[in-house]
């Protein structure tokens, strides 16, 4: 709460809050502020030291005033820029689709990648997109890396660079764990990235280029989003439910746009927890091949998946289907290992970019991440956080439907996809004031919107005092 000082009044204090949201981008461009009688109810001011701190923060052209509306953050002058995105909006309403938005990223996913930084408080984060880092300590790591580091190789592998397409050993490991998913790939097929999140922007550089149309899962991925728009391209959201993707939807942008790339997760989707059914996996193959765009299968939660799910890539046997993964959610998040499989005719052009943007990937991580899986290390701490991760979602369920909550996707995963029945955008700015970052449903849009879900994170969120707290905040107390 703002406390009344001899160094600075209350109007300095709460100006100086929102300014810092606004530049670490907790809050983000266009993001509307909390009305001059819920923001004094709030901080526990008078009316006047909000309008008082509002008018100093437009001073500062860090928020702008709109007639009968109220308080926005300022957007940066690039995204209002004329003509950008109407003739899109106009030509995608004549199919009966929802509008292309803007090539502006209209949604703040950094503000949660910041969070994985520098937290907000020392309380477990319900926004967060990670296991907690007490969840993923193990011995055998330290151990790998011993095993390596002691070894007379060391200096040999150390003075020189590493294989371009990364560790061979490495990605024999990953063609049999491959293979274990019915996904067969070739040691030649698969390169070693730094993290998934490179995979996906190796892809993108190789077989896009600025202006392309991409499609991606909505809600989706926020970092997704954002990560295409930065690059250029146009975003074509993709209604995805239970099964699937909307295939219909699909159908008529390849008419009316020809997208080259489909960037699906059809394994525990983020946020919904969802997996793709059989059915519309193999219409969503025959659709990729009637009008050549290749999918992009993001397996990033192939770790604590159930057995037997369907994967694209098994369906299409890496033909018109790239495989993405990686290990940073599951067992090292510093070590920064991840990977792709992509059909034998890509492979090259692929390496290519990698090439480019980084040279080659630390050898000696590979080599001791290609121990852990060798000798069965990985997959039996993977067992152990499935089944914590279990306990953690019964927990965590209970305690949001106690709440008032509803589940608007049966729970899996690492994720819950709930209704709160409030706004969260502004539900998030009120829990950001005790110490907790929320994921608000419209960063899981590719458009911004208001929206009533919230993205929680299973293992952050079995904690009773986060739900009071929660219970609170959404009372607007």
């Amino acid at each position: 709460m703002l406390m009344k000082t001899a160094g600075q009044s209350l109007t300095e204090q709460l100006t100086e809050r929102f300014a810092e949201r606004i530049r670490t981008r907790l809050l983000a461009p266009g993001a509307r502020l909390p009305s001059v009688r819920q923001c004094a109810q709030q901080q526990a001011v008078s009316p006047a030291t909000v309008v008082a701190a509002y008018d100093r923060l437009s001073a500062m052209g860090l928020v702008q005033a709109r007639r009968n509306r109220g308080f926005f953050v300022r957007e940066a002058s690039a995204d209002t820029a004329p003509g950008s995105a109407a003739p899109r909006a106009a030509r995608a309403s004549t199919a009966g689709l929802s509008p292309l938005p803007s090539r502006r990223a209209p949604v703040n996913a950094a503000a949660l990648i910041r969070g994985m930084f520098h937290t907000v408080s020392d309380k477990p984060q319900p926004g967060m997109g990670v296991f907690p880092s007490e969840w993923l300590e193990a011995g055998f790591l330290s151990a790998a890396v011993r095993r390596l580091t002691t070894s007379q190789s060391l200096q040999s592998f150390s003075l020189q660079y590493g294989e371009p397409a990364g560790d061979a050993g490495l990605r024999r490991a990953l063609a049999t764990k491959l293979a274990g998913c019915d996904i067969q790939a070739d040691p030649e097929q698969i390169i070693t990235t730094v993290g998934a999140t490179h995979a996906l922007d190796i892809v993108s550089r190789t077989l896009l280029r600025a202006g392309d149309p991409v499609m991606v899962e909505e809600p989706g991925w926020a970092i997704e989003f954002a990560r295409l728009e930065a690059l250029g391209m146009r975003v074509l959201p993709v209604p995805r439910g239970e099964h699937g993707p909307d295939l219909q939807v699909m159908a008529r942008y390849c008419e009316l746009h020809q997208p080259r790339l489909f960037v699906s997760v059809s394994v525990l989707h983020n946020p919904t927890g969802y997996c793709l059914r059989p059915a519309v996996a193999h219409r969503l193959v025959q659709l990729a091949n009637q009008h050549q765009f290749h999918i992009v299968e993001d397996d990033t939660y192939s770790h604590i998946a159930p057995d037997g799910v369907t994967r694209l890539c098994a369906l299409d046997n890496l033909q018109r289907t790239i495989y993405v993964s990686g290990f940073a959610k599951i067992l090292a998040p510093n070590w920064r290992v991840g990977y792709l499989a992509a059909p034998a005719d890509l492979v090259e052009r692929l390496l290519d970019t990698k090439l480019l943007a980084t040279l080659t990937t630390p050898a000696l991580l590979e080599k001791a991440l290609a121990w852990c899986i060798d000798q069965g290390q990985l997959r039996r701490h993977s067992e152990r956080i499935r089944a914590r991760l279990e306990q953690s979602r019964a927990r965590s369920v209970r305690l949001a439907l106690q709440a008032g909550c509803r589940f608007a996707a049966e729970p899996a995963g690492l994720f819950g996809w709930v209704d709160t029945g409030v706004d969260t955008d502004a539900l998030a700015q009120r829990m950001l004031d005790m110490g907790y970052l929320l994921a608000p449903g419209a960063l899981f849009h590719a458009r911004r919107q208001p929206s009533t879900l919230m993205r929680i994170n299973f293992a952050t969120t079995q904690d009773a005092r986060f739900w009071s707290d929660f219970a609170v905040a959404r009372s607007g107390g």
